[in-house]
């Protein structure tokens, strides 16, 4: 079945997806989203039940391979040592992100000037600065202006409240003369435009009850369908089609609920569907032009990716620490072993994250990406009752380098409902990331030693948390250079002049913060470039 064309056709309806979108707004040109998921509805959410915990290991996992549900795609990770999480429908994974919201630093824009590692961005923190502080407007970002670790900027609404973890662990940070300043969040500290401020209820990746947090369902789809963008739901897309004698993509083959397919013509195209589902699509779009996948011709499609490798340290208190209680990856951060130090015997850096503690049950049950539950019987009681209440932590959060062995491939037997094939995972650890890891669990114990904690618990081996891909990047890195980069400096294919992608993919480097408010401001940057190019866009 074929539909009549339209300007723009935007392939995935999560972070950048709808910041593209919103962006083009003005341009008045159609806009269509292709969404491969649904609509969750605020009655669905599992913050909105008794036993929303359990909603962690089934249906609201964060990892597809757990969920399966009719929109997910399978992924190989046996070759991999962390497994990549994702949520597949309108809001993308920001349904179930924690709403951490750090910015990239100027030096990670020039890791190979400065250190000789990576490659160098093709753009610089200023070129995005403006891009930060709109969508940080957008979405409702809190935060504290001055942090003495950035150029300055003043998120929109101060900061959420530290709690007493947070409190804690600062004296520590001070005790020992390190950096550490209160956590940017996508979260609302005081009501805005409608939407309520955090409660507290600490249920952030169980899609967030109050509307508080900035997620795409809750900030920039409201506005686009209001303004007539149109969004069609269940639509999985199996590839883009580009015609032959102009090298142009015309548009896409999707799959509708019942495995009907469909073409979707369209005069622009836009891949935002996060560092594995982008490379999976182009990939898998193969033709005369492209026999390795569209856009191909670098090789590097599906190439480089990187993770953001972590562990974590926690300190047994005397006082309760009430972590429970508030966003649960917020609180305060460190970037004190951010840049490069030739002593440390590592180069780039990591920051130290102090997040809440999770929920009783996901505590009991292994907590995030550890899976080792903890025993039964009387060591359990031991633990909730005389540990759990008194923790504090620190994660530690690594840069990841680009490795092209760390790559995206199609599976050769592995597909999704549809037919289409899966995408398989190939990554390790660099030994880079390993003394990384070691020296930010020592400084951590430190901190918390520091902090007053009577009892350090770690897991002290080189072992990353396992089910840690959220942050999914550089598989279509860009760049300046033809043959060393998929996308020019405004995320437009070199090969295919009507093409672009604005999610994590475009990644050079990859810094070591959460990248979701970076990716949402080079896809406003890109927007922006598309419509001061707009009469020469396909030259």
């Amino acid at each position: 079945m074929s539909h009549e064309s339209v300007d723009v056709l935007i392939i995935g309806a999560g972070a950048s997806g709808a910041a593209l979108a919103w962006s083009l707004l003005e341009t008045r040109m159609r806009i269509l989203c292709l969404e491969q998921g649904d609509h969750l509805a605020d009655k669905d959410f599992p913050s909105r039940r008794g036993d929303y915990e359990l909603a962690r290991y089934g249906a609201f996992s964060a990892d597809p391979n757990i969920r399966q549900a009719r929109q997910d795609y399978p992924i190989n990770v046996k070759e991999s040592c962390i497994a990549p999480v994702n949520w597949c429908g309108v809001g993308g994974s920001t349904m179930n992100f924690l709403g951490h919201w750090p910015r990239l630093r100027p030096s990670d824009f020039r890791t190979k000037t400065l250190d000789g590692v990576g490659a160098d961005w093709p753009l610089d923190y200023h070129t995005i600065a403006p891009f930060y502080d709109m969508n940080d407007r957008n979405i409702g970002a809190s935060g504290l202006g001055g942090n003495p670790a950035y150029p300055d900027y003043t998120p929109p609404h101060p900061p959420i409240p530290i709690g007493i973890l947070g409190q804690t662990l600062a004296k520590g940070f001070n005790a020992l003369g390190w950096h550490w300043w209160p956590s940017d969040v996508a979260i609302l500290s005081q009501d805005d435009d409608g939407r309520q401020k955090c409660v507290n209820a600490g249920t952030c990746d169980l899609g967030c009850a109050a509307g508080a947090k900035g997620g795409a369902n809750f900030t920039y789809w409201p506005m686009l369908e209001n303004a007539g963008v149109e969004l069609r739901t269940n639509a999985r897309v199996r590839e883009i089609l580009v015609d032959e004698a102009t090298g142009l993509a015309t548009g896409a083959l999707y799959h509708d609920l019942d495995g009907q397919l469909h073409e979707q013509k369209a005069a622009l195209v836009v891949m935002a569907c996060n560092g594995i589902g982008t490379p999976r699509i182009l990939l898998n779009s193969k033709s005369k032009s492209f026999p390795d996948g569209l856009a191909n011709h670098s090789g590097l499609v599906g190439k480089n990716l990187m993770f953001h490798p972590l562990t974590g340290v926690a300190g047994v208190f005397d006082e309760a620490m009430k972590g429970h209680e508030g966003p649960m990856a917020c609180s305060i951060l460190s970037q004190e072993f951010y840049e490069s130090d030739p002593t440390r015997g590592f180069v780039r850096g990591y920051g130290l994250h102090s997040g809440r503690s999770t929920t009783p049950m996901t505590y009991a049950l292994g907590g995030y990406g550890v899976d080792a539950p903890i025993a039964w019987g009387a060591e359990h009681r031991e633990i909730m009752d005389n540990i759990y209440p008194y923790l504090a932590g620190l994660t530690v959060v690594t840069e990841d380098l680009p490795e092209a062995h760390n790559c995206v491939t199609l599976d050769p037997d592995l597909t999704d409902s549809d037919g289409i094939p899966a995408p398989k995972i190939t990554y390790r650890l660099s030994d880079n990331t390993r003394a990384m890891l070691k020296h930010g669990e020592e400084r951590a114990k430190e901190v918390l030693l520091a902090a007053g904690a009577k009892q350090v618990l770690a897991k002290n081996d080189d072992k990353v948390w396992w089910r840690a891909g959220w942050h999914q990047m550089g598989t279509c890195r860009m760049g300046n250079d033809a043959e060393k980069s998929v996308v020019n400096a405004w995320g437009r294919c070199h090969d295919v002049k009507n093409l672009f992608i604005v999610d994590g993919s475009i990644f050079v480097t990859a810094g070591a913060v959460n990248p979701t408010s970076t990716i949402q401001a080079l896809a406003l940057y890109i927007g922006d470039q598309i419509k001061t190019n707009i009469e020469t866009l396909f030259d």
